[in-house]
């Protein structure tokens, strides 16, 4: 069935729009015909700046990262006014945290809880820092205990060895998280900006010792892991899992196989994804599919070496990838196991059908309906998009989380 259902998903690549009429945003209440399930999407939550991250709490509330450093509570579909208190200081003033360029990213990112959060209320984020070795900003994580929307208990348990590259465009931070099925958590660094120019193997995303352009792997309070694939090696860093990477915008865990799936920013084309594996370096800047922004020119040496692990699925021109998830539920039944990503330049969302560890199909379900910053699937089984703003500035009009929901026509 899945072969099956992968050739034809490749095949019906363009969606049938319409408009249920009468709302106050554009797109609240449109239906998107599809090659397998037919859908409606539908506003849950307005008033939002910047969001960049959504997790579903046992009790129904979704918690809402905001970049400009406030983690939202949106709860029987408002939008609670008062912030959740009690956060670490976050730096959130731009790009690279004192950058006023208009292309800000640093600030809050990621949210996601601990595996026994019903039991023990800890949750984790990951955010821009002061503390560190760059006076512009640190991805940091930490972790806290949330009880009566106050975040308490925190506890600082990683904070980045990645140096921006001296000026204040130095963002690229990465910051996603996730838990795998062992209860190991997983966050991705990105390559802060550094120029790829040069001897491309000198770049700080091959310098392992650094954590520029990495995924590193931790336990659940932030100690490392003893198999670790770099453990005991000299002047290297302990917690790296993976390098290579440029600016990893999404990572999910396959419920099934337990795979770490990992996606990442190209530069102007070239955005990946990538299947992470213990140790192995995944190229970035020495091969990639991308050329440079300005010229237009060759970037990389290539796009395959012998000691680079090849991308799984890459985009030409890019989709400026970002949130993603593997699907579980049962609203949709034909796409359980199916990989969905959002897409921020291609204002997009992407449904990617796999055979093992093998790309047979894709499909954009949706388009144009703004920069889709983070995909989660709620416990009600539908999928739950976070669309963000501009890129540019940290006010903007607000944005809001809407969700698909399936339409039958019985």
């Amino acid at each position: 069935m899945k072969g099956t259902k992968g050739l034809i998903s490749f095949l019906v690549a363009l969606n049938v729009w319409g408009c249920s009429g009468g709302n106050t945003n554009e797109f609240d209440g449109y239906t998107v015909r599809s090659a397998f399930h037919d859908f409606r999407l539908v506003i849950v939550a307005e008033g939002l700046v910047h969001p960049f991250a959504m997790q579903f709490l046992p009790s129904g509330d979704i918690l809402v990262t905001e970049r400009p450093g406030r983690l939202r509570i949106v709860r029987d579909g408002v939008l609670l006014e008062k912030p959740v208190e009690g956060l670490p200081e976050i730096l959130a003033l731009g790009q690279g945290a004192v950058s006023m360029d208009g292309r800000e990213q640093a600030g809050l990112r990621d949210v996601i809880l601990h595996p026994d959060f019903a039991s023990n209320r800890m949750l984790y984020l990951s955010f821009t820092g002061g503390e560190g070795v760059d006076p512009l900003g640190n991805l940091t994580v930490v972790r806290g205990r949330l009880e009566n929307d106050r975040l308490t208990e925190i506890e600082n348990i990683f904070t980045a060895s990645a140096p921006g590259n001296g000026t204040d465009r130095s963002s690229m931070w990465g910051a996603r998280m996730v838990f795998d099925k062992d209860g190991y958590l997983f966050v991705t660094i990105g390559d802060r900006q550094w120029p790829s120019e040069g001897d491309l193997s000198t770049h700080p995303a091959q310098n392992l010792s650094n954590h520029n352009g990495t995924t590193v792997r931790l336990h659940d309070d932030g100690r490392i892991p003893v198999d670790n694939p770099f453990v005991g090696v000299q002047e290297v860093l302990p917690e790296i899992w993976t390098y290579g990477h440029r600016n990893a915008q999404g990572i999910a865990v396959h419920p099934e196989t337990g795979a770490v799936w990992l996606n990442e920013h190209g530069p102007q084309g070239g955005d990946e994804l990538n299947l992470l594996r213990p140790g192995l370096n995944y190229g970035w800047p020495v091969v990639g599919y991308g050329v440079n922004y300005q010229t237009g020119l060759r970037i990389h040496e290539g796009t395959h070496l012998d000691e680079t692990e090849q991308p799984k699925h890459i985009w030409v021109p890019s989709i400026g990838i970002s949130g993603m998830l593997v699907y579980t539920g049962d609203q949709f039944p034909e796409w359980k196991g199916d990989m969905f990503v959002g897409g921020l330049r291609g204002q997009r969302l992407q449904r990617i059908s796999l055979q093992k560890e093998t790309i047979v199909a894709e499909e954009t379900l949706v388009r144009d309906m703004g920069r889709i910053r983070d995909v989660r699937q709620g416990p009600d089984g539908y999928i739950y998009l976070a669309v963000d703003g501009d890129a540019r500035g940290f006010d903007g009009d607000p944005t809001h989380l809407m969700r698909l929901e399936p339409v039958s026509y019985d």
